[in-house]
């Protein structure tokens, strides 16, 4: 019974702490922070959001494509039967495909969770 209490009492303690150091008084040489400038409205030249495409294939095939200033860096496919899954570019020179010897691998990524 008695560790109960103790843990009690620390309990109250940290709930109180916050209290305590807030009710100090403030220096008299407080100076107030600059005015910040609210964020600037993306326009039609500098869009902050992607540009969507949606292509439906003959095969009822889905494919969204994202593009950024004009360079398409993503793909959403949605098979007509199946999971939708994502291929992506890892940096904005590569290809979705290469010629070479050894071709870099471009990996579907499915949605497992959704919050």
């Amino acid at each position: 019974m008695f560790k109960s209490h103790k843990i009690i009492g620390v309990f109250l303690a940290l709930m109180l702490a916050p209290l305590l150091a807030h009710s100090k008084e403030q220096p008299a040489d407080l100076q107030p922070l600059e005015e910040i400038p609210p964020p600037t409205i993306a326009t039609e030249g500098d869009p902050d959001e992607p540009e969507v495409t949606i292509v439906k294939k003959g095969n009822g095939e889905t494919v969204e494509e994202y593009r950024l200033n004009g360079q398409l860096y993503m793909m959403k496919v949605t098979p007509s039967n199946g999971v939708p899954y994502y291929l992506h570019k890892e940096d904005q020179e590569g290809g979705w495909t290469n010629d070479g010897p050894n071709p870099p691998l471009s990996i579907p990524k499915w949605t497992i969770f959704r919050f």
